[in-house]
């Protein structure tokens, strides 16, 4: 039986303190408290939609605004992957979904390849999502494809409810997760790279 691949992280700043757990090959159950409840919902969908078992207790200055609070999770995250996917032998490494959401259509393209890289396009005239401002959807994406030094591609290719966008770029990435973070039975022992090293 395979090893299991899961994270235990605690970070704390002056701004955020995070507790997160992370099983990557896991059935995708989900406890998430932010103190933001719209990206607690982003969360139970990414953990679901990507089959991961995912915990999450966070507490931090909501008072001032979520973008913190957000952000800080988005890293602790990102960390989480990388450490629970060791050294990426015998993963898919790429994965790609198009994810619709009534009228939207998000397109998440993932490289685990060490490198880190976000391109996030969505439109500006997003908005608000009751309290919690789209733009902070970018802000999660950098945090986390910046510290799993993932190479991250996310677009709305169209949509005009701000929910919908947000929700169909969360599943995007949760599929395109799980597709790279899939393990491959022919690349047992390999690194899916041709440098054969990160």
């Amino acid at each position: 039986m395979s090893e299991a691949r899961n994270a235990s992280l605690e970070r704390r700043t002056t701004e955020t303190q995070i507790q997160l757990s992370l099983l990557i090959d896991g059935t995708g159950v989900s406890e998430i408290s932010t103190g933001a409840p719209f990206f607690d919902h982003m969360l139970t969908l990414l953990a679901r939609h990507g089959m991961f078992d995912l915990k999450i207790k966070a507490t931090g200055d909501i008072e001032v605004d979520y973008h913190h609070t957000v952000e800080d999770v988005g890293i602790v995250l990102g960390q989480a992957f990388a450490q629970a996917l060791g050294d990426k032998k015998g993963i898919e490494r790429y994965g790609c979904a198009y994810l619709p959401m009534d009228e939207t259509l998000a397109r998440v393209v993932v490289d685990l390849s060490g490198r880190s890289f976000l391109e996030f396009r969505a439109a500006d005239r997003s908005g608000m999502i009751r309290d919690f401002p789209f733009q902070l959807v970018e802000e999660f994406f950098r945090g986390f494809s910046n510290h799993l030094q993932a190479n991250v591609h996310a677009e709305i290719l169209y949509g005009r409810d701000a929910h919908h966008m947000a929700e169909a770029l969360f599943k995007g990435l949760a599929k395109a997760l799980d597709q790279a973070c899939r393990r491959d039975a022919r690349r047992e022992g390999q690194l899916p790279t041709t440098k054969e090293a990160w």
